[in-house]
C-alpha cells in the first residue's frame, strides 16, 4: 500500500493517539498508508473550528454504521467466518441507525447510496476501491473489507495484518464527542448571553457580530442573519386589509422556510403579510443568482450575501454576467429588476447595532439557539 501525503490538522493528533493505543509502534505506518484513515483525517479537520464550522456527518456516519455492522456480526475479530459470503446489512437498518447518532436525525440516504463513494473517488482518484458495496435490487450493503485491513512490515520479509474496524469507530466516536461538546457550548453561550443585564449588552452584540463574520459556516450565517432580520422587521408595521374599512396595522413577520441544505426552491425566508422573498447565499458566482431568480419565475427577491462587498459591487457583477450571458437588454433588465435588495454583512451589522433594547437582543439569541438545534439535528434540553 502506497504512502499517503497527509495534511496535519488539530484532530490528526487524536487519530494518531488512538492508533498508538491500538497498534503501538505500527501506528505511524498505518496513519500514513491507510486510505480510510487518510479519508477520516480530511473529513474531521473542522473539529477545532467550533460550532461555526461545517461538521462532516453524513459520509462519516455511512462509514460508521457499516463498520459497526461489520463489528457486530463478528467479522472484525473472528477468523472462522467469511465476510465475502455475508448477506449484507439491510438498508433500513443502516438508515435507522445513522439517524440515532448525534446530529443525524435528519440525514437522508444519499451518503449510503452514492455520495460517500463519489467523494472517496474525488479524494483518491487512482484508488480502484469504493468504500460501500451495495446490491441495489436487494437493498443490501457492505463495507469494502480491503479498506479495513492493512499489512504492516514485520521482521525480515514478513508482514502482519491488522484490522482497523474498532479503531475507526473510536476515531469517529471521538470526533462526534468533540463536535457535540463544541455545539453544546455554543448553545450554552447563546442562553447565557440572552440573560445578561442591560449594562452587558455589548457582550451579546459582540457575540452575535462574531457569528456574522464572512468566514463562518454558511448554516450559522443563515441562522444568525435570519434572527437579526426577524427582529429588525418585527419593529416595522404596515397598514393592510381586504377592504378600506378593515385596514389595520400589522407587524412584519419573517419566517424561515427550511433547513440550509433543504431543496426548498430557492427561498430561505418569507415575510408576511407582504410576501417578500429572501435567499441567503455565500457565493459570488452570479449564475447562482439567475437560477434562484428563475426558480420563482422572476418574482422580486432579496439576496442576503455573506460578503463585505458593497451591494452596488455585487449588483454590478451580476449585471456584467447578465450582459455576457444573455445579450438582450429586455432579458437582462428582467433579471436585474427581480433583485429587490441585496443585504450584505455590513448591512446586517448595521441592523444589529440599531437594535439596542435588551429584550430584542435576547430574542435574537434565543432564535439563534432554536434554529441551530433544528439545523444541526441536535436533540437536547
Amino acid at each position: 500500500m502506497s504512502k499517503n501525503s497527509l495534511n496535519q490538522y488539530p484532530f490528526s493528533s487524536i487519530i494518531r493517539q488512538i492508533l498508538v493505543q491500538e497498534f503501538a509502534e505500527n501506528a505511524d505506518y498505518i496513519f500514513e498508508r491507510s486510505t480510510l484513515i487518510s479519508y477520516l483525517n480530511r473529513k474531521t479537520k473542522s473539529v477545532d473550528k467550533g460550532s461555526k464550522a461545517r461538521g462532516s456527518f453524513a459520509n462519516i456516519y455511512a462509514l460508521y454504521v457499516l463498520i459497526e455492522d461489520y463489528i457486530n456480526k463478528g467479522y472484525a475479530t473472528r477468523k472462522d467466518i467469511d465476510y465475502s459470503v455475508y448477506e449484507g446489512a439491510k438498508f433500513i437498518d443502516l438508515f435507522r441507525r445513522q439517524r440515532q447518532l448525534p446530529f443525524g436525525a435528519k440525514l437522508q440516504n444519499h451518503a449510503l447510496n452514492h455520495r460517500l463513494n463519489s467523494e472517496f473517488r474525488k479524494f483518491f482518484p487512482i484508488s480502484e476501491i469504493d468504500p460501500i458495496i451495495r446490491d441495489v435490487e436487494k437493498q443490501r450493503y457492505w463495507i469494502h473489507e480491503d479498506l479495513l485491513k492493512i499489512s504492516v512490515p514485520h521482521g525480515n520479509k514478513h508482514t502482519i495484518e491488522f484490522n482497523l474496524a474498532h479503531s475507526i469507530i473510536k476515531i469517529i466516536d471521538e470526533y462526534i464527542m468533540q463536535k457535540k461538546s463544541s455545539f453544546e457550548n455554543f448553545i450554552k453561550i447563546c442562553k447565557e448571553m440572552s440573560t445578561l443585564e442591560t449594562k452587558e449588552n455589548e457582550l451579546a452584540v459582540s457575540f452575535i457580530q462574531e457569528q456574522l463574520n464572512p468566514n463562518v459556516d454558511a448554516r450559522i450565517f443563515e441562522i444568525v442573519s435570519y434572527a437579526v432580520l426577524k427582529v429588525k422587521y418585527s419593529e416595522d408595521t404596515i397598514w393592510i386589509g381586504e377592504e378600506r374599512e378593515s385596514v389595520t396595522e400589522k407587524a412584519l413577520v419573517l419566517y424561515k422556510t427550511g433547513r440550509t441544505n433543504a431543496n426548498d426552491g430557492g427561498i430561505d425566508f418569507v415575510m408576511k403579510p407582504i410576501g417578500r422573498f429572501f435567499q441567503v447565499t455565500e457565493t459570488l458566482d452570479t449564475t447562482k443568482y439567475f437560477l434562484d431568480i428563475d426558480k420563482i419565475q422572476r418574482f422580486p427577491i432579496t439576496f442576503v450575501v455573506k460578503t463585505e462587498l458593497s451591494s452596488a459591487e455585487i449588483k454590478e457583477a451580476i449585471r456584467k454576467k447578465a450582459i455576457s450571458k444573455f445579450k438582450i437588454k429586455t432579458v437582462i433588465d428582467s433579471y436585474m429588476n427581480s433583485i429587490e435588495e441585496i443585504i450584505n454583512v455590513p448591512a446586517l451589522l448595521s441592523y444589529l447595532n440599531g437594535i439596542t433594547q435588551p429584550e430584542l437582543l435576547q430574542q435574537i439569541l434565543a432564535e439563534i439557539a432554536i434554529q441551530s438545534k433544528v439545523e444541526f439535528n441536535y436533540v437536547g434540553e
